[in-house]
């Protein structure tokens, strides 16, 4: 008996191995091979929505293709499968490649969702403030491996808002990686594509202070009807609900309606839907009807590319080699980076200062809390000797080759330096005089001076000590 379940595991495989692990998960991990007809020779493909076929005929035609004629056939077709109407089985259609079925458009304006309500107003209601702020767009959210992923389904939301395959979307991590931005930049990208669109986010104090507002003045359920009117709600750090038992039971009712609609959810927490503590069990569960997804600390690619890119908003002029200090050495959030590239704006303009790599060792040290990296003088001559590709014992021996020398001359003077030690007790290492060390380390800082590829090597190679 034809397994095309096996076969179509085949498939995935090539298909893993053409693909970002990120988009793979996202895109083909999800989809299941639900038939082979030999005799036709074609493959229907269960996917869980329309926009899925979408993205993979806009994106990765090519490589599926490639991928099901080497297992199944030069000749084969492609057909995809979906339901309609969420997990309405009766609303499946079929749908063959580059090209939408008259039964699908049928089913589309038939099918259109509904407001199962009585009471339904046929009215235009009035627009609202988003609460939005402007900066906070796509173009200005860098990405790299350690959000791709939050980034591309952030995207998929604000580009395609009919398709719910993300609903809801809720996104964790710790403060200051960007959960704020990537909401933002959701609703900002909803409202250009849709102005009328009732798009709103708000913060889970703020919420909450509405709600303790309404009992108040016994409008509860003028709150509860105006969030219900809502399209697509973004709710910013909901691990504040917790121990609060009157909000989480209102937004428990705002969530149902809601999602019994089809209107969009995306919510930020400081930790995944299953760390949640104080809260109710029924909302942990509805949290994770739809995507959960982790932004994590910036990688340093991440870092970096921050950097770079608020450098250019100031009009700020810096060196690679400091960007790459900055990137190694401030770690834990955006936040922390945004602060110092504010702190070396202020010395550069107020103070007239050139940004270098010892005004930046400054700013970070008055700007973030870092541990300092304990150096030692091993460390140093590994660093040195691996950025110039040296066998660390040349670093200790006789050897007066140039390259060798000026190696070990930038080991001293790193050593001075960076790890403070004194010149009796590096050339008691390298078993040289006090007076070699300080000429040692003379040499080197005239060679900056005059030698801008020298002094860059010498910034990089610092960067790295710091990592």
């Amino acid at each position: 008996m034809y397994n095309v379940a096996q076969q179509w595991n085949r498939c995935l495989d090539v298909i893993k191995a053409n693909v970002p692990t990120e988009q793979f998960d996202a895109w083909f991990a999800p989809i299941v091979a639900v038939d082979f007809d030999q005799e036709n020779s074609r493959v229907t493909l269960r996917v869980p929505s329309q926009f899925f076929v979408e993205q993979i005929e806009g994106r990765y035609l090519n490589i599926l293709k490639a991928a099901l004629k080497k297992v199944f056939g030069e000749n084969v077709k492609l057909f995809y499968k979906f339901n309609v109407v969420g997990h309405d089985d009766a609303s499946a259609v079929e749908q063959t490649e580059a090209g939408s079925s008259v039964k699908l458009k049928q089913d589309l304006k038939i099918r259109k969702p509904r407001v199962a309500n009585p009471f339904e107003r046929e009215d235009v209601l009035e627009d609202i403030d988003p609460q939005l702020n402007p900066r906070y767009t796509f173009e200005n959210y860098c990405s790299s491996m350690s959000n791709r992923l939050a980034v591309s389904i952030g995207q998929a939301i604000a580009e395609h808002p009919e398709v719910k395959t993300y609903n809801p979307l809720f996104v964790f991590g710790e403060t200051g990686v960007g959960k704020t931005h990537l909401l933002q930049a959701i609703g900002i990208k909803l409202k250009e594509n849709n102005p009328r669109m009732r798009v709103l986010y708000v913060s889970s104090r703020v919420f909450e202070s509405q709600y303790t507002t309404a009992v108040q003045q016994k409008k509860i359920n003028d709150f509860i009807n105006f969030y219900q009117s809502i399209d697509v709600l973004l709710l910013d750090d909901i691990q504040f609900f917790a121990g609060k038992p009157g909000t989480q039971n209102t937004f428990f009712h705002i969530f149902n309606h809601l999602h019994q609609h089809q209107r969009q959810l995306v919510m930020s927490s400081d930790c995944r839907p299953s760390d949640l503590d104080g809260m109710e069990p029924r909302l942990i569960s509805r949290f994770k009807w739809g995507m959960t997804v982790q932004l994590e600390k910036p990688d340093k690619d991440l870092r970096r590319k921050f950097l770079a890119m608020k450098a250019a908003q100031d009009g700020l002029n810096i060196a690679d080699e400091v960007l790459d200090f900055i990137a190694a050495n401030v770690t834990e959030s955006v936040r922390e980076l945004e602060g110092v590239m504010i702190a070396l704006l202020a010395h550069a303009t107020m103070l007239g200062q050139d940004i270098t790599i010892d005004l930046a060792r400054t700013v970070i040290g008055n700007t973030v809390k870092v541990t300092p990296k304990q150096l030692t003088f091993e460390s140093i001559a590994e660093t040195v000797a691996d950025y110039y590709n040296l066998p660390t014992e040349l670093i200790y021996g006789k050897s007066r080759k140039r390259e060798i020398s000026d190696a070990r001359q930038l080991v001293m003077y790193l050593a001075r330096k960076e790890a403070q030690m004194s010149s009796t007790s590096i050339g008691a290492r390298l078993d040289r005089t006090h007076a070699t060390v300080l000429h040692a380390c003379t040499q080197v800082e005239q060679r900056m001076s005059i030698e801008k590829d020298f002094s860059r090597e010498v910034a990089t190679i610092t960067a790295n000590l710091m990592q």
